[in-house]
């Protein structure tokens, strides 16, 4: 399996998620990435499970997913396929 991102710690502070994703330090408004987060108590918040390739968090509870790729603006194209002659 890929490993998209090394998510190492996720904690909330005052209206701000803080994510440690690839050893650096990211901060999120959660007004800004979550309705649903930003509805729910610290402790809905405290439930989650960052996916093995590291490319999403789920909250269970919450039925709440972010893309880490989403949350730090990385877009992927589609590769072209080339056909053969």
């Amino acid at each position: 399996m890929e490993k998209y991102h090394q998510v190492t710690g996720l904690h909330f502070e005052e209206g701000v998620m803080i994510l440690t994703i690839d050893g650096h330090e990211k901060r999120f408004k959660v007004s800004e990435i979550s309705p649903i987060l930003q509805r729910a108590s610290q402790q809905e918040r405290n439930i989650f499970e960052i996916s093995p390739s590291g490319y999403g968090i789920h909250w269970p509870s919450l039925d709440e997913d972010l893309s880490i790729d989403g949350l730090l603006g990385i877009v992927h194209t589609p590769a072209k396929h080339r056909n053969s002659a």
